[in-house]
């Protein structure tokens, strides 16, 4: 684990930091209220620390 806040995240890394299932994530990032993934590859996604430490540090996990 890394303590660069724009480090890309993959979904495992993800879900344990925000302890929510992947079908949780994207039906809160459907109602835009989980940041956005960001494509990385042909069929990768990935989530910038900072943003999930951010939304991990609002509560909203809880």
């Amino acid at each position: 684990m890394s303590d660069r806040p724009d480090e890309v995240l993959r979904l495992p890394e993800v879900k344990q930091r925000t302890g929510l299932s992947r079908t949780t994530i994207y039906r809160l990032m459907d109602q835009g209220l989980f940041p956005a993934n960001r494509k990385i590859g042909i069929r990768a996604v990935g989530w910038k620390r900072s943003l999930i430490d951010a939304f991990v540090a609002t509560g909203a996990t809880n």
